[in-house]
């Protein structure tokens, strides 16, 4: 992945406008205030800190286990309590760095990154993106879209749409009920929480859905997003987020 950050031959392929923008505005890292030669570009240094989600995980919410483990294997928590969608799939584990991306993402409205992270997203759910029918975004409820002006899960997921040659909905799902922020709550406390709030909109009968988000904290959203989805018909739902705690303590976002 490295490579496809030597910006100079593609820089040379952009648009005159973008260039000539460049020069008034010019781009800087996703991870810091350096001038770069293109959006979206991470300098090496930062680029080499984040820590990307691979192989050995839960075969189901992509959860990292131990050194060693079997591509079937399931984490203990989807042992116990089987998630209500397929599989869950994340490009990277939610550090200090990549909470910069996402809040850049979600609370600053920063767009350069999403094209890189469609890359990231649908490398880490390539299996997945391939066999969808369509992509979705998980929802917002309309007060807080009013407020914000703008679902982060919407751009995310018509970016990894693009990116997999996928037809995206992002009408699919709609939150019908406005309820306080999941920051900060439990996981059975997400789960309450979101319970009843999320409905598909439509008929998806056998249809394969990805399902796409920011962070995947507890699932709780995800899992809401899935069941509505079965629901409406869906045969297969699965999830992909740009990153996804694996540390308790990261739960407050």
């Amino acid at each position: 992945m490295g490579s496809s950050y030597r910006a100079a031959g593609a820089f040379r392929k952009r648009g005159v406008i973008s260039r000539l923008s460049d020069l008034i505005w010019p781009p800087r890292s996703l991870l810091s205030d350096a001038i770069v030669d293109r959006p979206g570009v991470i300098e090496a240094g930062l680029w080499s800190e984040l820590k990307f989600l691979a192989d050995p995980q839960c075969a189901c919410c992509g959860f990292p286990l131990p050194d060693g483990g079997n591509p079937r294997d399931i984490c203990g928590a989807c042992a116990g309590r089987k998630p209500a969608y397929d599989t869950a799939r994340a490009a990277l584990a939610y550090e200090d760095h990549t909470r910069r991306l996402i809040l850049d993402l979600k609370r600053g409205g920063r767009r350069d990154g999403l094209p890189v992270f469609a890359k990231w997203m649908s490398a880490a759910a390539a299996e997945q993106l391939a066999k969808a029918d369509f992509v979705a975004p998980a929802p917002m409820h309309w007060t807080r879209l009013a407020a914000r002006s703008f679902n982060q899960a919407a751009w995310l997921a018509q970016a990894v749409a693009r990116a997999g040659g996928k037809p995206w909905k992002p009408g699919a799902l709609t939150r019908v009920k406005r309820r306080k922020s999941q920051a900060g709550l439990s996981a059975s406390e997400r789960r309450r929480n979101v319970g009843g709030a999320i409905k598909a909109f439509g008929s998806y009968k056998g249809k394969t859905v990805l399902v796409v988000d920011d962070v995947f904290t507890t699932g709780a959203t995800l899992e809401a997003c899935a069941r509505a989805l079965r629901k409406a018909g869906a045969a297969e739902v699965h999830a992909v987020t740009l990153a996804r705690v694996v540390r308790p303590m990261d739960i407050s976002i």
